[in-house]
C-alpha cells in the first residue's frame, strides 16, 4: 500500500483546492496553506513551477500514487499512439482502485485502495488484489459476498456527494460495475480542475 506520508487535508490547503470535493475539507473555510506563513502573499509561480503543482495534484488525486509509479504511468501513457494527455488520464482512470471508487463501492480512493488490497474485489470472477491493476474495457468489477454488508460499502453507495460517471454501467443490487470504455479528461468528474497536458511538459522538460 503506498504510505501517505502526509495529511490529504493538508495537501487541500497547501493548494487552496478540495482536491477530492469532500465536505470535510478544511479548505471550504479556509482558503490558504497551513502553518504560520500559510496567510502570506504568494509570488508569480514559474512555469516549472505550475507544471510541478500540475503533476502533484494529479498524482494525490488518485491516492497519492508513488512518484515511481506515476511516472511509469505517464511513460506508459507516452508510449501509446494518441495524445499522451488523454492517455494518461485514461490509464490513471483504469486503475482498479479508481473504478471502485468511481463505482462508489468506497468513500475515498484510500479506501477504494484499501478494500482492493483487501481482497474485496473480483475482475471478471477472480480475485485481484493489485489496486494499480489496469481494467480494459468491458471487464466486470464485483464485491465479493464477504463484503457487500460492510458499513463503508453501504455508506458510500448511499452516499450523494459524488455521481457515477457514464462510462461505468453500475448494477447497485448486484454491487458490480463494468468499465464500458476508456474515459477522457472531459468525462472525467473532476471536482477541481485538472491540467495533464502540464504533467506531460513537466516530465518532457
Amino acid at each position: 500500500m503506498t504510505k501517505r506520508i502526509q495529511s490529504k487535508y493538508k495537501s487541500n490547503r497547501r493548494f487552496g483546492l478540495n482536491l477530492w470535493g469532500r465536505p470535510k475539507s478544511p479548505v471550504n473555510k479556509r482558503q490558504y496553506g497551513p502553518g504560520q506563513h500559510g496567510q502570506r502573499r504568494k509570488g508569480k509561480t514559474s512555469d516549472f513551477g505550475l507544471q510541478l503543482i500540475a503533476k502533484q495534484k494529479l498524482r494525490l488525486y488518485y491516492g497519492n500514487i508513488t512518484e515511481k509509479q506515476f511516472r511509469r504511468t505517464y511513460e506508459e501513457a507516452a508510449r501509446r499512439k494518441g495524445n499522451t494527455a488523454e492517455n494518461l488520464i485514461g490509464l490513471l482512470e483504469s486503475r482498479l482502485d479508481a473504478v471502485v471508487y468511481r463505482s462508489k463501492f468506497a468513500p475515498t480512493v484510500f479506501a477504494a485502495r484499501q478494500f482492493v488490497n483487501h481482497g474485496h474485489v473480483k475482475v471478471n470472477g477472480r480475485r485481484v488484489t493489485i489496486p494499480s491493476f489496469v481494467c480494459k474495457a468491458g471487464d466486470v468489477i464485483e464485491v465479493r459476498d464477504k463484503a457487500r454488508t460492510m458499513a463503508t460499502v453501504l455508506e458510500a453507495m448511499q452516499s450523494a456527494e459524488r455521481d457515477i460517471p457514464d462510462y461505468l454501467d453500475i448494477d447497485t443490487k448486484a454491487m458490480t460495475a463494468r468499465y464500458a470504455r476508456v474515459p477522457q479528461l472531459a468525462d472525467v468528474p473532476y471536482p477541481v480542475q485538472m491540467e495533464p497536458n502540464l504533467v506531460v511538459e513537466y516530465y518532457a522538460s
